[in-house]
């Protein structure tokens, strides 16, 4: 059975997400992103931008409200269903066609900006001694004794 297109794009987040709730309060989140195609010219030795895609994209509920937090700039990959949409332009009454992507999962490129895990440092012990580095204290009892 075919089904509409899938995509996965990253891209870069061109304003900040438009965040709103529909009257029965799913939350939905629109935002553009933008890829841009860069090219390395030799005879500059520089990497130079040879042109950009920029599709719309919207994501419904939770998600909605986690994309939402993000920013102009910030770097996502989505991945979800591309869609024709059409509308009559207001000034000509041509017919216009674009597309658009349903987005079903999002998240934050690591590509260019590390994350930032609340999870202890594995380099520095997370701030605490290691549980393994000392014996269990043994209340009243051999330290070769089973604790129990």
């Amino acid at each position: 059975m075919a089904g509409l297109p899938e995509i996965t794009m990253a891209g870069t987040l061109t304003a900040d997400p438009e965040m709103r709730f529909t009257p029965a309060g799913a939350g939905v989140c629109s935002f553009t992103l933008a890829a841009n195609d860069r090219r390395f010219d030799k005879e500059s030795g520089e990497w130079r931008d040879a042109g950009a895609t920029f599709l719309r994209c919207t994501v419904w509920r939770r998600q909605a409200e986690n994309v939402a937090d993000c920013r102009k700039g910030d770097r996502l990959l989505v991945t979800g269903e591309l869609r024709q949409s059409e509308w009559d332009d207001k000034n000509t009454g041509e017919k216009r066609y674009g597309f658009d992507v349903q987005v079903r999962e999002a998240a934050l490129s690591m590509l260019f900006h590390p994350a930032k895990s609340a999870r202890p440092d594995r380099t520095t012990g997370g701030g605490g001694a290691d549980a393994w580095a000392f014996p269990a204290p043994h209340p009243g009892g051999s330290a070769d004794a089973p604790p129990f």
